[in-house]
């Protein structure tokens, strides 16, 4: 039976990716007998080589880095010239033509802002009055050169507090507009500020978080422009064709997100008083509190721009999943079972970048009777176990059978196997990745069963939707998925 259907997906940098903590830490030297004097006792911590990279890239790069004082706001900025031309973002600029800026030796300037970014990118560019000269700069990194997992430091001024120095990993790469997502901690003020690689290059340019702290701090998932984006920009102000105002306003994340109970409507509005993500679109943030093993559905919907809903633990780590159009029309459905206790985040966002209108979000339990059990590494390698029910309430295809949906990601070669068995009903299974297309898909796996199951090398590195189907608008009942 082929029983696919055309799916408009999109993948982006704040919906897939696991946020990892990176711990810098000292190692004790064995116990040694020390001259009569005490004045080396400093030499019981060596420095591993993590902490002299740390140390070197902060030495290398703060230097360059400035605080930028702006009518309405401040943030951070990176020195690129050493006459004195700063690259910052958009918004921490805003309508103002003339800022102030600190260097880290203290001296302050004054600085025209002499452009902004096309297509929404928040960049923009300073140059500090006085012909200075000398000053020191930062490199940029080679265009595409940055990799997960690489080490990532971020150096800006969060909270007013000068040279602040982060450290994390790039936990993930937009495949489609290369947007860096990032574990290492960007805070209200480091905005405009330098993410550096470990060679001390500047690899993006840091712009916004998510947050659910009621002092608007990060919670392991922050984003920065990257260097193909910036070197862009640089050479529009280089040939005087960047733009005299910004493309984009809005603030860029840090509000406290809005509280949303459960079985609960609220109404919004995308606007320029919304959060901004790096994509140009806008966002409104919610929260609620969710309990282990329990099953909720969220629903955005509008008829002024279309709907695309992001929903993550608190700490982006356990959970992160993102859809488009499930609830039909241009509106946006998800529906998953909780893995953990704790505080979930809902992103109110539209598809693409500069929607604006209202829209209605609904958050509701679906039900409280053996509910799927949450998805979670096995020590077997298994990539997601899921067991669910097909039921009245789940999602309907085109053909009026219901469906669930589930998300794996998967690297370009990888031998992916995928089982679905139920004894209650004839199984169907689907795999399609983020443009849309059908990967694989099967029925029955043998003429004595109604169970499904497919193995594929993955065609790409990305995100993958698995599709639990049955074969008619009958079939209803309990199932078990596995991928491994």
């Amino acid at each position: 039976m082929k029983n696919p259907w055309s799916r408009r997906l999109r993948s982006s940098a704040y919906v897939f990716g696991t946020a990892i903590g990176l711990t810098v830490s000292g190692a004790l030297l064995p116990p040694t007998e020390l001259a009569s004097t005490w004045g080396l006792s400093s030499m019981a911590i060596a420095q591993n080589a993590s902490e002299q990279t740390n140390i070197q890239v902060y030495s290398n790069a703060s230097p360059a880095v400035v605080a930028i004082e702006a009518e309405d706001g401040s943030g951070s900025g990176s020195i690129i010239t050493t006459n004195g031309l700063v690259l910052t973002n958009a918004h921490v600029v805003g309508r103002n033509t003339v800022v102030q800026v600190r260097v880290a030796d203290g001296r302050e300037f004054t600085g025209d802002v002499v452009g902004f970014a096309s297509s929404r990118v928040d960049l923009a560019a300073i140059q500090l009055r006085g012909n200075p000269s000398g000053l020191p700069t930062i490199s940029i990194a080679a265009p595409n050169s940055v990799q997960v997992g690489q080490q990532a430091f971020a150096i800006g001024n969060p909270f007013g507090l000068s040279g602040t120095f982060t450290t994390g990993i790039v936990s993930r790469i937009d495949p489609e507009r290369g947007l860096i997502q990032t574990d290492a901690a960007i805070n209200p003020g480091n905005s405009g500020g330098p993410l550096l690689g470990s060679d001390g290059r500047l690899i993006g340019v840091n712009t916004s978080i998510f947050t659910t702290q009621q002092s608007g701090g990060n919670i392991g998932i922050g984003f920065a422009i990257p260097v193909q984006e910036v070197q862009t920009f640089i050479a529009e102000v280089n040939a005087g064709t960047a733009l005299t105002t910004a493309s984009a306003a809005g603030n860029r994340g840090g509000r406290e997100p809005q509280v949303i109970a459960l079985n609960d409507i609220i109404s919004g509005q995308l606007d320029d008083g919304s959060d901004v993500l790096p994509d140009g679109s806008f966002f409104n943030a919610y929260v609620f509190e969710g309990r282990q093993g329990q099953r909720v559905a969220v629903e955005m919907m509008s008829q002024d721009l279309d709907a695309y809903l992001i929903l993550l633990s608190e700490s982006g780590d356990s959970l992160y999943l993102e859809d488009d159009d499930s609830a039909g029309d241009f509106n946006a459905r998800l529906v998953t079972t909780l893995p953990e206790d704790g505080e979930y985040i809902i992103i109110a966002n539209s598809f693409a970048g500069g929607e604006r209108g209202r829209y209605d979000l609904r958050l509701a339990e679906v039900d409280g009777a053996a509910p799927p059990t949450a998805t979670t590494p096995s020590p077997s390698g298994y990539i997601l176990q899921e067991s669910g029910r097909l039921e009245a309430g789940d999602d309907i295809a085109p053909d009026d059978t219901l469906y669930d949906q589930y998300t794996f990601d998967g690297q370009a070669g990888q031998t992916v196997t995928i089982t679905l068995e139920s004894q209650e009903f004839d199984t169907y299974l689907a795999i399609v990745d983020e443009a849309g297309n059908l990967v694989a898909e099967n029925d029955d796996i043998g003429p004595n069963s109604t169970n499904s199951a497919v193995s594929f090398t993955v065609p790409t590195t990305g995100s993958f939707l698995v599709i639990v189907n049955g074969y008619s608008t009958a079939d209803q009942g309990r199932y078990d998925l596995v991928v491994r």
